[in-house]
């Protein structure tokens, strides 16, 4: 099918109507555009997802850009005005945001100066959302691009874990009213040493246990956005 808008209207709509998708989805990440739209009946359809007990978010980031001075590392946009964008997205029913920054393991990668900008960015627009009562996704993503091994995975998302904690302290962003959106703990695609799913999901919670404070709710990957409920997941259109 062409991607036209009213195909994508269409599409969420038939999505966000299924039987008993809210046994199954409890919360959905739009973009501007969903949280606009109005389905084929005329109703909005963040209302179609409320009506159906599921809990409308938004995208709030703007993208990545290349971090200056560090070819191949990125960093995220999207602070300027953020306040006021939260304030139109609230009034479209949405009660939580995401904002995703990778982190790339490589040669040289990723260096102190890109996981701390990162960081500081990600507890900013925490702050901001908490200050305007919408639920922070805080998703500090390390990229599976790559030769990497698993251990370095480790490593590289515990000390990005560490420093993401430490700037939301910072920002004095309260941990019980955010979700956090992590990585796996894998081996780079390309470095042909993909491990047993057992062995991930070990590893992953290992890393965890170390460094993400107890007072962090859930996480949005694995739980549902509403506490203490726990539906299945959050999906994005």
């Amino acid at each position: 099918m062409e991607n036209t808008e009213p195909n994508r209207r269409d599409y969420r709509e038939l999505m966000f109507s299924a039987p008993f998708v809210e046994k199954h989805i409890s919360g959905v990440i739009q973009y501007d555009e969903t949280a606009r739209q109005k389905g084929a009946s005329g109703t909005m359809l963040h209302e179609v997802l409320s009506q159906r007990g599921i809990i409308p978010g938004i995208k709030v980031d703007k993208g990545t850009i290349d971090m200056p001075l560090s070819p191949g590392e990125k960093l995220t946009e999207g602070l300027d005005g953020l306040g006021k964008r939260l304030d139109e997205y609230k009034a479209l029913g949405c009660r939580f945001a995401k904002w995703r920054a990778v982190i790339t393991i490589g040669n040289g990668m990723p260096t102190e100066a890109c996981l701390r900008k990162n960081a500081d960015l990600l507890a900013h627009y925490a702050a901001i959302c908490v200050d305007k009562d919408v639920v922070p996704i805080v998703e500090p993503e390390v990229l599976m691009d790559g030769d990497h091994g698993l251990e370095q995975c480790f490593a590289v998302t515990e000390h990005t874990l560490r420093l993401v904690f430490a700037a939301l302290h910072h920002h004095a962003v309260p941990l019980e009213g955010i979700l956090l959106k992590p990585n796996m703990i894998v081996a780079g695609e390309k470095s042909g040493q993909q491990a047993e799913v057992e062995r991930v999901a070990a590893e992953t919670l290992r890393c965890f246990r170390r460094v993400v404070p107890a007072a962090v709710p859930a996480s949005s990957s694995s739980r549902a956005a509403r506490a203490p409920s726990s539906r299945a997941r959050i999906s994005r259109p």
